[in-house]
């Protein structure tokens, strides 16, 4: 098989047809090693807004954007709304500027956390590979199951977007490719409900791109880069290694492998997401302790709370701030044990934010908690009797809310925001 439709899952050979000879679609994957290439990466389209614009049929037809506030900044937005210039993580007030007529909605991840899991449960019926890297979106690696499915890999995934749609009513794209990096390159070439395939010819396509969309390739280093002459994914793959490992060590050579469309990565389940955190955006800038102290802790609380609902713990507590220059500052400590209490994870960012405070202005702040084990993994006993009587308030703390809805139960420091 060298082509398929995605409607009526046709599969046929060279030459590929411009439309299904069997239903007519003009939907047809083509490329000559479709059946050999098993590595996938699935994003779901603007997720949260396309959730939104499901569940309320009056919004299908107008710029939508998912974000917090006058000065927060934009989660996601429908593709509606991109077409105006919008895009993710832009502060909320630019993007009023760029689309006055978009409706604005904040988060509920009441709502697209269930979706996540749902579309996940999807994903893990095929394949027991699956690395998560946020609710919406995952690398896939669906080698050897050929048999058990009675189809070619892409041929199965071609029918788990057609399920997703129908069944959950979200669309995905899907990248198909020889490895990781590939898969997520691939991805992002034919959205939204895209079906896009990288094979040998990948070096050729990446060669023009700006070297910014590779792994560990941010504005600083962007800029270093292109200083040194390799603006392009092409200069990078065509300069000498030893070059590279010279002027920029292991990663120079890291990023040689990666612009000549080489990555041995794994698609590994253990991964999974870096981080679990919350953070929120003031309506004005804060520099005094007491009041970052007080919003902090309630963002403590969601971590841990989600967490515990998760089971599993943390090892790395993480504070980040953003100052009125829109600079991030992000602090971290290991703990001597993985922990998923509210107290213990404020105890610790809470002195990360005491050497921040020195009369800095913040306009956002964020707790965090990263490096998950399984609850009681380690079967280390951190802080005895103080954590234990933690894990148990908020446990029992977690059953009230469960019993009689969020916010039937309030802490002492919960308060003292108010």
């Amino acid at each position: 098989m060298t082509a398929f439709c995605r409607d009526c899952f046709w599969t046929g050979g060279d030459p590929p047809p411009r439309r299904c000879p069997a239903c007519g679609s003009p939907r047809i994957v083509a490329h000559a090693e479709l059946d050999s290439l098993s590595i996938a990466h699935m994003d779901c389209d603007a997720f949260y807004a396309s959730v939104e614009k499901r569940d309320r049929p009056d919004l299908r037809d107008v710029p939508l954007i998912i974000g917090g506030g006058v000065r927060g900044v934009v989660s996601t937005c429908c593709y509606i709304a991109r077409m105006s210039g919008v895009r993710s993580a832009m502060p909320m007030f630019t993007a009023r500027k760029l689309c006055p007529e978009a409706v604005i909605l904040k988060p509920d991840f009441s709502k697209y956390v269930p979706e996540s899991k749902r579309i996940m449960a999807m994903i893990r019926d095929l394949t027991p590979l699956v690395q998560t890297l946020s609710l919406d979106e995952c690398w896939i690696d669906l080698s050897g199951t050929e048999r058990l499915h009675g189809m070619s890999p892409a041929l199965t995934l071609a029918r788990l977007q057609a399920r997703i749609e129908a069944e959950v009513g979200l669309t995905v794209s899907i990248g198909l490719a020889p490895n990781k990096f590939l898969a997520k390159i691939a991805s992002e070439l034919d959205k939204p409900r895209g079906f896009s395939v990288l094979g040998s010819e990948a070096p050729a396509v990446l060669a023009p791109k700006s070297v910014r969309i590779l792994p560990g390739v941010g504005p600083v280093f962007a800029a270093t880069l292109e200083k040194a002459g390799y603006r392009t994914v092409g200069d990078l793959a065509r300069a000498e290694l030893k070059d590279l490992a010279t002027e920029f060590g292991s990663q120079g050579m890291s990023l040689h492998r990666l612009a000549n469309g080489q990555d041995a990565r794994v698609v590994n389940p253990r991964e999974g997401r870096k981080t679990i955190s919350a953070e929120t955006t003031f309506n004005e800038d804060y520099s005094d302790r007491d009041t970052l102290e007080n919003i902090l802790w309630p963002l403590c609380e969601k971590v841990a709370r989600q967490l515990r609902k998760e089971g599993i713990t943390g090892r790395v507590a993480v504070l980040k701030l953003r100052r009125t220059d829109f600079k991030i500052i992000t602090r971290r400590r290991t703990l001597p044990v993985a922990t998923q209490t509210a107290k213990t994870l404020f105890g610790v960012v809470r002195e990360l934010l005491a050497a921040e405070v020195n009369g800095t202005a913040y306009r956002l702040i964020g707790a965090g908690l990263s490096d998950f084990e399984p609850a009681g993994a380690s079967g280390e006993d951190f802080f005895a009797g103080d954590e234990r009587r933690a894990l148990s308030q908020e446990t029992a703390m977690d059953r009230l809310e469960a019993k009689f809805g969020k916010g039937a139960l309030v802490t002492g420091r919960a308060l003292k925001k108010e």
